[in-house]
């Protein structure tokens, strides 16, 4: 049974502080009335609590509620807002051939981006990171941001991630992502680093800004090139005793499926070995070589019989691989999420009518609006709730003068 924590003075102020930003977060000037009754802390608490929050530069005092053009008799309430450019924080895609980082303000706006191809299985960690860091600086510089105003760093990685943000290497291939990220940029920036599955911040992000927000109990499936997936079970994110909760390799003893292979890799491949044989498709047309799973799509919307039988393929695979999902975790929800997620409405139909054969307790599906961006989005989110969670703990740095 896990120890509890004594509820001491600190903590409570840590607490409620956290609650506090929480909910200026996605608010604009709100009083101190509007506060309470979207965090339950009494009228004294809250009022020590902004005025905290405003000496720490966390939260700007507004003009009253009188000046602002509201109550006109009785004393006029004060309104509070959130300093949405105290600081920043660090949203990290970190895949086995691209690196992307995301700069977001406090409210979770991105306010710089910068993106880069790399194989990770040419060069060793240090490299690596090196290469990591120069995607991150490159992104501040398109925020007009100092190194010193990040307040925290989630990274979202390929491999499974433990409760405490150790990559569970017992993969070759996971382990090209075990880099001792964490205590490297700690040392070379002095950030603050989270490490994470991007199957799991997948699943954040598309609870934050995606299909799923407000369901508690959600399956998002990457799907893509590799399939994995982050699952939320009455609001909470699961790991799993090692990180493994969400791994789909057992799709390698699926009737029907047999491996991890995702949609835009499939869609790719079966599309080559079509144009290899001398079926007659719209196919041809295109750039010899590759041929993209929206490309595959469009053709069979258009009426192309090659295509449109690749499409029934991918929809019976992915029929079988909800089910599998729907039976064992029994969600509101199944989201498939990732790059692939641009073209993959086409699919929603065929793999919905089919789910019935698969699994006794169907979820529904969609497809996520947030494409390539999903992992960096639920990246944001974790820093962001870091953030909120260390507020009293963290020093802002001084704002750059004009």
């Amino acid at each position: 049974m896990a120890e509890l924590v004594p509820a001491t003075p600190q903590l409570l102020r840590r607490v409620s502080a956290g609650a506090v930003l929480e909910y200026l977060r996605a608010a604009a000037a709100v009083t101190v009335t509007d506060v309470m009754a979207a965090t339950g802390l009494t009228r004294a608490t809250t009022i020590a609590v902004c005025e905290d929050l405003v000496r720490r530069g966390w939260v700007l005092e507004r003009e009253n509620q009188r000046e602002f053009g509201g109550y006109q008799k009785g004393r006029p309430a004060r309104r509070f807002e959130l300093n949405e450019r105290a600081g920043v924080v660090l949203g990290m895609d970190i895949g086995y051939a691209k690196v992307t980082v995301v700069v977001s303000d406090l409210r979770g706006k991105t306010v710089g981006r910068a993106s880069r191809p790399f194989q990770a299985g040419d060069v060793g960690s240090r490299e690596r990171i090196a290469f990591i860091d120069g995607v991150a600086m490159a992104a501040l510089r398109s925020a007009v941001a100092a190194p010193d105003q990040v307040l925290a760093v989630c990274a979202g990685v390929a491999a499974p991630v433990d409760r405490h943000g150790d990559v569970v290497a017992t993969q070759k291939f996971w382990g090209l992502f075990d880099l001792g990220l964490r205590p490297a940029l700690k040392e070379a920036r002095g950030w603050t680093v989270l490490v994470e599955n991007d199957a799991n911040l997948a699943a954040l992000g598309e609870r934050w800004q995606g299909a799923a927000a407000g369901i508690d109990d959600v399956v998002v499936i990457l799907a893509s090139e590799r399939l994995g997936s982050g699952i939320v079970e009455g609001g909470r994110l699961v790991h799993g005793t090692r990180g493994s909760a969400g791994e789909l390799a057992y799709l390698d003893l699926v009737d029907g499926v047999g491996d991890t292979y995702g949609i835009a890799h499939l869609a790719r491949t079966w599309a080559a070995e079509a144009l290899a044989g001398s079926a007659p498709t719209t196919l041809r047309a295109l750039k010899p070589g590759r041929v993209e799973a929206e490309q595959v799509f469009a053709a069979a919307a258009d009426g192309d019989a090659v295509a449109q039988d690749i499409l029934d393929r991918l929809a019976d695979r992915m029929a079988r691989v909800v089910g599998t999902v729907a039976t064992f975790l029994n969600p509101e929800l199944v989201v498939i999420g990732g790059g692939v997620a641009n073209s993959a409405h086409v699919l929603l139909g065929p793999i919905t009518a089919r789910l019935c054969n698969f699994t006794a307790t169907p979820a529904r599906v969609a497809v996520s609006p947030l494409g390539d961006s999903i992992v960096t989005v639920g990246a944001v989110r974790c820093a962001l709730d870091y953030v909120e969670k260390h507020s009293l703990d963290l020093e802002l740095a001084p704002p750059a003068e004009a």
